[in-house]
């Protein structure tokens, strides 16, 4: 598997007014609501896409539920690496089994075009195998 960069770097909160306060309010950072209460922005030297994701959406996202398992440690942040292309992220996922880690879910295409898979990190973050065309038409 070859990373090509960093896709995304997302704090995951289960408070979403104290984390707007702090990432909106306090450190006025650039974000922008992308859907429900998730708020992003690509307009942060240093990172394609720096996000505040709500611990409801990353259950969804993962588990297709909004209800975090309680067998599953519940993860503080996300972060996900960029791959050359959608068949790149299977064979990531492929991959990573191969060398004992379990897959949250395998690969799969979003709504908005980007073919991820997702493993939780021994130290409890989200780790994502992705493939966003829009980065690489740039």
């Amino acid at each position: 598997m070859k990373v090509e960069f960093v896709t995304s770097v997302a704090v995951i909160t289960p408070d979403v007014p104290a984390s707007h306060r702090l990432y909106l309010e306090a450190l006025g950072l650039p974000l922008k609501q992308l859907d429900g209460e998730y708020f992003a922005s690509e307009e942060i030297d240093g990172t394609k896409h720096f996000g505040v994701w709500p611990l409801a959406q990353a259950a969804e996202a993962c588990f297709g539920t909004t209800t975090w398992p309680a067998d599953v440690a519940v993860p503080q942040m996300s972060l996900e690496f960029e791959l050359a292309d959608a068949e790149a992220v299977a064979q990531g996922v492929d991959e990573m089994r191969g060398r004992g880690f379990q897959m949250l879910h395998d690969a799969k295409l979003e709504p908005w075009g980007q073919t991820v898979a997702r493993l939780l990190s021994p130290e409890g973050a989200i780790i994502g195998l992705s493939y966003a065309p829009s980065l690489h038409d740039k």
